[in-house]
């Protein structure tokens, strides 16, 4: 299968997404550099049942050989290459090239179980408009999360509730899902700007960024338990006091957008 390099050629295939009990399903899976993983995450998407829809991987411009080994996994695999630089970006691009009904988010390290993706489905089908994994809710958990860590998540959780009015339980957590039909109220930087700069959004500010801009479009957010594993190769990641500064950050400002509650005007520069 040919990787298809152009964002706005697979928006050309796309169909109205449409609310049902069976959703198509597109499971968007961001990647660089991970050959490794992908071995495995790949064929365990594809057994899931009911089977998705599809599945669009997002490649990081990555230097190993993670685009071979994704098509040597899963002939079917959609390859998007993300026009800019970031996680958000890529997921920005992934989100354009769907086609399904339903849109999930599921890391390509293999931290997130693709067996979990039913129970994100359902949310959706019962009723909300976006399901949002949780290691901190009941049947949820981390392996890779230490003591440190969950006391910043708890603590900038707190200030996200306080703040937004919500009751969030994981507000940085990435393995979600929605119907693709609210996608133009998350108001994501469009894909097809200049290549040479970040635009905010593009960064890991993308995760909270994600949750927050659900509350500020007044979708219905449903807690869904996940438990977070370590990565399959690799060191585990940590977080950095610059990465917990930038999450308050994108709190700060998301606030404000939900404070004013009403719809964003162009597009904020990303300054680091």
């Amino acid at each position: 299968m040919s990787v298809i390099s152009s964002v706005t050629e697979a928006q050309e295939q796309a169909h109205e997404p449409e609310r049902g009990p069976c959703p198509a399903v597109s499971v968007v899976v961001p990647c660089r550099n991970e050959a490794r993983s992908l071995e495995l995450v790949l064929p365990a998407i594809a057994a899931v049942r009911p089977a998705v829809h599809e599945v669009v991987l997002v490649d990081g411009h990555s230097t190993d050989d993670s685009l071979a080994v994704a098509l040597r996994a899963l002939p079917d695999v959609r390859i998007v290459q993300q026009t800019r630089r970031g996680k958000g970006n890529a997921l920005a691009c992934g989100f354009a090239a769907a086609t399904g009904d339903a849109i999930v988010v599921l890391d390509g390290d293999g931290t997130a179980d693709p067996a979990e993706m039913p129970a994100f489905v359902d949310a959706l089908v019962a009723g909300a408009d976006f399901a949002k994994g949780s290691r901190f809710t009941a049947g949820g958990g981390s392996d890779p999360i230490g003591a440190g860590d969950r006391l910043a998540h708890s603590t900038l959780n707190m200030l996200a509730n306080a703040l937004l009015g919500t009751s969030y339980s994981d507000l940085c957590y990435g393995y979600n899902a929605f119907w693709a039909d609210v996608l133009p109220r998350l108001h994501l930087p469009p894909v097809d700007m200049p290549v040479d700069e970040m635009f905010w959004g593009d960064g890991p500010e993308i995760v909270p960024m994600l949750n927050c801009r659900a509350v500020a479009a007044g979708l219905v957010v449903a807690d869904v338990p996940s438990v977070e594993r370590q990565r399959l190769f690799g060191e585990p990641s940590r977080r950095s006091l610059a990465e917990r500064a930038r999450m308050l950050r994108t709190l700060l400002a998301e606030h404000r957008r939900v404070d004013r509650r009403r719809e964003p005007v162009g597009v904020v520069r990303r300054d680091g």
